[in-house]
């Protein structure tokens, strides 16, 4: 692993800390992009990297998505993503996984509130109760340590919402009966998915890299395809729900679909394919709010709101990528530039708030001068 340990911060980012951990000596990196809104809450991802830049490069990419995440949801969070390099391609257990978890709770805790971690790829409930043995700055934790554990069903539930939006768009209107869907991913957040979209009477293609997730895919009455065919898949929706950057401009190219709307962070693989989506005529659900029940369901358990509002506010996510998809049609832009206008607006009339501070997790602030530590 190559990447410095220490704290610095790059361009736009306010803090990037990269360690090792004591016990475990596994590398892990927490990138902070913004708290101009409030604490910077993502979550924690345990993942194999070819080497330690390419860790710090992808907490960078998805700490900055979490911020117009949060900020396009109208919720007062920052954005920040943690990440894990793992010593094996195998996932760890036992001594050496809680030796990382404590490492990166203490991690977490170093930056004073700043950053409030949650389960993530490769993390779950109880990954986050090991942590939350090192800091108090952890949310989506099990309903047995006060939490409203695993947030993939509220993720679920908005990217469904998300996806009447497209499909109201597409064909005037949002029912997803008959709709030929093709899920790429058959994970945690996936498997929710499905079921939801097999209760609307959608027709469910599934592919995972897992080949045992086959059979709980066809126990739902979906059609099992090879992973090196889903992408040029003839369907209705194509959603991507495991990890991002899979759409780049080969891919589009390729679509064979009307609408793309998944689960999965950072879809495109470079803003530029967005244009090439829209002069194909595929409608996309920037996934930034199409995904961001998950963040919805965590920022209740982060201000004690009932579970059931995180649900009422994750269907909502219909009702927003609407109004991203006609605002796009209006000015003739695509739906991703439309997102980021909604989401940077957002940021830029906090920037201009008189005597705006950062906000810690427990709702105390600081002036924007004290956010930067450095090694």
């Amino acid at each position: 692993m190559s990447a410095p340990t220490g704290r610095t911060h790059s361009g736009e980012f306010e803090e990037i800390a990269v360690e090792r951990g004591s016990r475990s000596g596994a590398l892990m990196a927490i990138a902070v992009h913004s708290t101009v809104l409030g604490p910077a809450l993502g979550g924690a991802r345990m993942w194999h990297y070819p080497d330690g830049d390419h860790a710090v490069a992808d907490a960078m990419r998805l700490a900055e998505a979490m911020t117009h995440k949060a900020a396009a949801a109208g919720l007062d969070l920052g954005g920040g993503k943690g990440v894990i390099a793992t010593p094996a391609e195998a996932a760890p257990d036992g001594r050496l996984r809680r030796a990382i978890l404590l490492d990166f709770g203490d991690l977490v805790e170093s930056l004073e509130g700043r950053y409030v971690t949650a389960e993530d790829v490769g993390t779950s409930a109880e990954d986050m109760a090991v942590i939350a043995e090192r800091t108090t700055h952890v949310v989506g934790l099990g309903s047995d340590h006060g939490g409203s554990g695993d947030p993939s069903p509220v993720t679920a539930l908005g990217v469904r919402a998300a996806m009447r939006a497209c499909a109201g768009h597409a064909w005037g209107t949002p029912d997803l009966a008959s709709r030929r869907v093709t899920l790429i991913g058959f994970g945690h957040v996936g498997s929710h998915l499905a079921e939801l979209l097999a209760a609307d009477g959608a027709e469910l293609a599934i592919t995972d890299v897992n080949p045992a997730r086959r059979g709980p895919a066809e126990a739902l009455g979906a059609r099992w395809i090879e992973p090196v065919e889903a992408l040029a898949a003839d369907c209705d929706v194509l959603a991507p729900c495991a990890l991002g950057g899979l759409i780049d401009a080969p891919a589009a190219e390729r679509l064979r679909c009307r609408v793309l709307c998944g689960a999965a962070n950072n879809v495109l693989a470079d803003p530029g394919v967005a244009d090439l989506l829209e002069a194909r005529g595929v409608v996309y659900a920037p996934d930034f709010i199409a995904n961001a029940g998950g963040l919805i369901s965590v920022y209740g358990d982060l201000h004690r709101t009932p579970h059931g509002r995180a649900v009422e506010l994750a269907a909502g996510i219909e009702t927003t990528i609407g109004v991203v998809l006609e605002e796009a049609r209006r000015r003739g832009i695509t739906s991703l530039a439309a997102a980021r206008r909604r989401s940077l607006a957002r940021l830029g009339s906090a920037h201009r708030e008189p005597g705006r501070g950062v906000h810690t997790a427990t709702g105390s602030t600081q002036p924007a001068g004290a956010r930067m530590r450095h090694s």
